[in-house]
């Protein structure tokens, strides 16, 4: 079971189309890769290649 992690200042913004999107900050703070090709991805995946670098 993963553990829910509250949200802090500075884990996300607002795309202009009005989605979430996670920073590096929160990415790296829930502590894994979740291999959906992230905007701000700390741990190198490539969602056209399907491989972490």
């Amino acid at each position: 079971m993963k553990k829910i992690i509250p949200l802090e200042d500075g884990d996300f913004y607002l795309t202009p189309e009005g989605y979430r999107c996670f920073t590096e900050q929160y990415l790296l703070r829930r502590g894994y890769c979740c291999e959906s090709g992230c905007r701000h991805c700390p741990y190198g995946f490539d969602k056209n290649t399907l491989k972490k670098k």
